[in-house]
């Protein structure tokens, strides 16, 4: 009976992150949401006036064929 509780224990525990693991897990998400925020307001930032920019063309466009 010991011996099925003890390999009962380590196949639940092998399955099973510990708490430790989902903390680096959260971490690393967290780190990841970071970069792609940080690369859009990048993207944002020196692309925003140009795509501005282009946007007013075809609108300006599109109400002069109208």
């Amino acid at each position: 009976m010991d011996k099925a509780l003890t390999t009962l224990w380590i196949r639940l525990t092998a399955r099973n992150p510990t708490r430790h693991d989902r903390g680096a897990s959260l971490v690393e998400y967290g780190l990841l949401v970071a970069l792609i925020a940080i690369v859009c307001l990048t993207a944002v930032f020196f692309l925003g006036d140009e795509t501005s920019e282009e946007f007013h063309s075809i609108g300006s466009s599109i109400n002069s064929a109208t």
